[in-house]
């Protein structure tokens, strides 16, 4: 999966949404960043707990927004494989499946930086 061209291609399809639907858009964009501001968790942990639920749920988008997010906030990719392997312990196959997913996007999107 070419995991930029897709993101590209989501965030052009929620623009859209935005502009059908403003009052919805502009809802759950508030709701976004006041959810991901630093707090008692910092933006990194929080986007690692988003990106484990979309992993946990098998929200393909969520997985790339969420990583994509992740990696500007400093996260590493031994924290996203500690990720995965949290998902795995708690969700099976399923979560394997997409917590790989996930490292194919850390890989892509961060330009391969500490690939192993």
């Amino acid at each position: 999966m070419d995991w930029k061209s897709h993101l590209d291609e989501q965030s052009a399809n929620l623009a859209e949404f935005r502009r059908t639907h403003p009052a919805a858009g502009q809802g759950f964009t508030a709701m976004h960043k006041a959810s991901m501001v630093d707090g008692a968790l910092s933006a990194k942990e929080k986007e690692l707990i988003a990106l484990a639920i979309g992993i946990a749920t098998r929200c393909v988008d969520c997985i790339g927004f969420h990583l994509r997010a992740a990696i500007k906030a400093g996260a590493t990719r031994d924290e996203i494989a500690e990720v995965i392997s949290v998902n795995m312990m708690m969700g099976g196959g399923p979560a394997y499946m997409y917590g790989v997913k996930a490292l194919e996007a850390f890989d892509q999107l961060s330009g391969g930086q500490g690939k192993g």
